[in-house]
């Protein structure tokens, strides 16, 4: 009887438009090491080493991208857009897209312990995702699902990549207070803490959001706000 759910991996090839020819890669891709230590499988075989090379295959396919769609923009720039658009909260917040975390294999502790939504999981499991389908289908395929998953719809992940700045220019524009923020919640292990953020306007909270850093907490926060402006001004 094997230890993997067949079912929930043909879902998400379905999901994700690729068929792996080798499925043992996509598995690996899934398989986090507590799921590893937990079942006895060789340490070589959970997400680690696949993700160190998916990370890389990201880090190429979407310098390229940028260097062809931004002519005019420095190498500083280019360095500075990239690293917004590839950090832990954007691929987590890609990874949600595609509901990758009920796909991961996860240990018991793991699991009780919210790994599932854990943006640090989540989103090293989409860079072995994305070494996995170039282990299997070359860059084509994996710029083909980074261009699908990860480059898609810019405009409204640029608001996330960007929350923070947009958000205080549009609270200096419009002249309403004091944008600051308030940590109200500090939980987990010291090695995986989780901090949860308000973000205000003076004494009014505008917006809420969680992180394994203050930063990016904070950068949740801001973009939970903009997105509510987004709705009572649409």
């Amino acid at each position: 009887m094997t230890i993997y759910n067949t079912t929930e991996t043909e879902l998400l090839e379905e999901r994700i438009g690729y068929t792996f020819r080798d499925k043992r890669l996509l598995k690996q891709a899934l398989t986090h090491s507590s799921f590893a230590n937990e079942q006895k499988i060789n340490k070589w075989d959970d997400y680690e080493r696949i993700e160190f090379l998916g990370d890389a295959v990201l880090e190429l396919v979407s310098s390229d991208y940028l260097y062809r769609e931004n002519p005019r923009l420095s190498e500083g720039e280019l360095t500075k857009k990239r690293s917004s658009m590839v950090c832990e909260p954007a691929l987590a917040f890609c990874a949600r897209d595609i509901e990758l975390g009920k796909f991961i294999f996860l240990g018991k502790g793991e699991e009780a312990t919210g790994g599932r939504q854990r943006e640090s999981i989540t989103s090293d499991v989409l860079e072995a995702l994305i070494g996995a389908i170039y282990l299997d289908g070359g860059l084509s395929c994996a710029r083909a699902f980074i261009n699908r998953f990860v480059l898609s719809d810019l405009e409204n992940k640029q608001l996330f990549y960007d929350s923070k700045t947009i958000l205080q220019e549009r609270v200096q524009k419009k002249g309403e207070g004091k944008l600051h923020y308030i940590l109200v919640e500090e939980s987990g292990p010291e090695h995986d803490k989780q901090f949860r953020v308000e973000a205000m306007i003076d004494d009014r909270k505008i917006g809420e959001g969680c992180g394994r850093t203050k930063k990016h907490a904070e950068q949740q926060a801001a973009y939970q706000a903009l997105l509510s402006e987004n709705r009572i001004n649409g």
